[in-house]
């Protein structure tokens, strides 16, 4: 059967799922990807989205491939790395994509940790999170939203702004995704790590390494590498989904960029938001 074309003229629907905003093929789906079955060899990546996912991926399947390029240049990210949840006409079923990969499987998804399909725990499967501060988080995304169809328009960035801060958007509020994560990283085989920290440890010019498939992973694993690799810069996704001339999905990858687009009233209310709801959680962040 010949694949449906997309040839989207409006953006994707979105609807709940048990209260988290999140794309309405995913909604119509919810049932197969809560009931996924993962594999007690499964390496699963989760972030909030445009918190480092694409880097972690490259970073992991460097190291899995013990730093052979060649075999990271095998096909596009999320080939590599099914998105469990994600359904798109032209790109295809995460869920299925998933399902059809040998093990052992590298797998992403973006939901908070009540919405993990059940067997990554029961199965204890190593799951790595990472977490990015929250006011460059919010202008990845905000940049994401405007070039990519999957995901609803931002509105304006003052709009757009406001449903962060209220967590209406997809895969919900910030401030609860990685607070569910933290609490959750104790009990299960979960790993947390830090955007900022890992643009320090990683950073070619401040570290040197012993070992030449450390500094093969270090190099490739770079923004400025990475933003040149069609298998890591989305590309290869059609333009009709990702419109990279509207905003290149890897956009610039440092820290701080937020100060580019806050203003001071701004900041002061984010700052007075994220206190209020950062309350009682031993977790912080650089900004």
């Amino acid at each position: 059967m010949e694949e449906p074309k997309c040839e989207w003229t409006e953006r994707i629907a979105v609807d709940y799922v048990k209260g988290i905003l999140q794309p309405k093929p995913t909604c119509d789906t919810w049932d197969q990807i809560w009931d996924f079955q993962a594999r007690p060899d499964d390496l699963l990546i989760c972030t909030y989205p445009k918190a480092g996912t694409t880097w972690t991926q490259e970073i992991v399947d460097l190291i899995l491939n013990d730093g052979d390029v060649d075999r990271t240049q095998r096909a596009p990210t999320h080939v590599r790395f099914p998105f469990i949840e994600w359904i798109i006409p032209s790109i295809g079923s995460g869920l299925e994509q998933a399902n059809a990969m040998p093990s052992p499987q590298t797998l992403k998804t973006h939901p908070p940790f009540q919405l993990l399909p059940p067997s990554f725990v029961e199965k204890n499967c190593k799951i790595i999170y990472v977490a990015r501060n929250p006011k460059d988080n919010l202008v990845s995304y905000y940049h994401f939203h405007r070039m990519n169809k999957a995901l609803p328009a931002p509105g304006t960035w003052e709009e757009y702004f406001e449903s962060f801060l209220t967590g209406k958007v997809c895969w919900g509020s910030w401030h609860d995704h990685v607070k569910g994560w933290w609490e959750a990283r104790d009990q299960h085989r979960i790993l947390y790590l830090f955007y900022e920290d890992l643009k320090t440890i990683l950073a070619p010019s401040l570290i040197e390494f012993d070992t030449p498939i450390l500094d093969k992973i270090v190099h490739h694993s770079s923004f400025d590498v990475m933003k040149q690799n069609p298998m890591a810069n989305y590309t290869v996704v059609p333009a009709e989904v990702m419109d990279h001339s509207v905003s290149p999905f890897m956009r610039k990858g440092t820290v701080g960029d937020w100060r580019n687009h806050f203003t001071v009233a701004q900041n002061e209310r984010f700052d007075e938001d994220y206190q209020r709801k950062m309350a009682g959680t031993s977790l912080t962040f650089q900004f």
